[in-house]
């Protein structure tokens, strides 16, 4: 699966462009802010009946599934057929900072921007998943929908607070989501949030475990974004470590489960790589299974060959302007729209893996998942 060539040209530059968008914008805020594939043969296509009575265009009788998440089918080819699945395909994986009524820095976003972009998202048959359930291949997406990631950096107050009725507040990220679920059945209310050493804000240890709890309750996944926001690639590799590790300290004092995911300040890799997806620091060891950058194009499908979990592509959410014309969220998910057998397409099965015949070798198996090549 590859990005046009056209395109390639512009994608070398686009996430030194985000990264100095993002530091610009952030100093505007108040205070410091796959397993190995699986041997040759190991992948194998399974193939059920449907039900007698089922019809053939009949999906086949759903599965049990986790709560919060969509009940899944069991695939079949000729299932995998007629829903187009690809599931080697391309997923947006959006990034957002400040929701604020006035916008200060072009990656702010309004509560109405976001609302609008969500609504569309909706209306194109994305369904929202984690950054963790994408990383570790734990897609639970119904048939013939696509998986979008929805991300925030930072922690910031406009992404999420409660208020004395203990709801999110409005206008706030958590609270745009929620409505937009609830105006869209099929759109799962759940995102990604980095936080950093005072989530949302809050200093309160109370109310900063009241706002993990809900977000975690509530399908949410909190995880790292390092404790002073620093740039990593200038830091030695012990205290790449300890700027992870005391955030990992801090979530689980406040009820969020060991982060499986993190994601880089401005999108700054530290030298060597591998420090920030693995290290310890005082005694307390860290192991993501993925780490992500800053921009500035869809991700490659967690199953895919070329997948690297240690350097996981993002999509700005911003319009077609100035130096998004070409790599923030309009554009691309215009492109997907234009583009639709580059897209993830869900089989609706989370056991399984499906694709058309002719993209079976660019794929992988993860969690022993089976492969229905079609």
């Amino acid at each position: 699966m590859r990005i046009p060539g056209s395109l390639t040209r512009v994608i070398g530059i686009a996430n030194a462009v985000v990264i100095t968008v993002a530091i610009i914008g952030l100093s505007l805020l108040p205070g410091e802010p796959r397993p190995a594939a699986a041997p040759q043969g190991a992948a194998r296509i399974q193939e059920r009946p449907a039900s007698p009575e089922a019809g053939p265009s009949e999906a086949p009788a759903p599965s049990t599934s986790p709560v919060g998440q969509p009940p899944g089918v069991v695939a079949t080819p000729d299932f995998a057929r007629q829903v187009r699945a690809n599931e080697a395909g391309l997923v947006p994986v959006l990034m957002y900072h400040r929701i604020l009524a006035k916008r200060l820095a072009s990656i702010d976003r309004t509560p109405d921007q976001l609302r609008k972009e969500l609504e569309r998202l909706a209306e194109r048959g994305y369904v929202p998943i984690t950054a963790r359930e994408f990383v570790t291949g734990d897609i639970h997406v119904p048939a013939g929908k696509y998986p979008v990631v929805l991300t925030f950096d930072d922690g910031h107050p406009s992404q999420f607070g409660l208020g004395a009725d203990g709801q999110p507040l409005p206008d706030t990220a958590v609270a745009v989501i929620q409505d937009v679920a609830s105006r869209y059945p099929g759109f799962r209310p759940v995102a990604t949030f980095w936080v950093n050493r005072e989530p949302f804000g809050l200093r309160d240890r109370a109310a900063q475990e009241s706002a993990v709890r809900w977000l975690v309750d509530h399908g949410y996944e909190v995880a790292n974004h390092t404790w002073g926001h620093p740039n990593l690639r200038v830091l030695k590799r012990k205290k790449v470590s300890e700027q992870i590790v005391r955030v990992e300290r801090l979530l689980k004092k406040l009820g969020a489960p060991p982060s499986q995911t993190m994601a880089l300040p401005y999108g700054s890799m530290p030298r060597p790589k591998k420090a920030a997806r693995t290290g310890s620091w005082d005694g307390t060891r860290y192991d993501f299974a993925g780490v992500f950058l800053a921009g500035a194009e869809p991700s490659l499908s967690p199953y895919a060959k070329k997948f690297d979990p240690g350097a996981i592509q993002r999509i700005q959410s911003n319009g077609k302007k100035g130096e998004c014309r070409k790599w923030c969220s309009q554009y691309w998910l215009e492109w997907l729209d234009k583009h639709p057998g580059e897209r993830y397409v869900s089989d609706g099965d989370p056991e399984r893996i499906s694709v058309p015949e002719s993209l079976r070798g660019n794929i992988v198996t993860k969690r022993g998942l089976q492969v229905i090549a079609y």
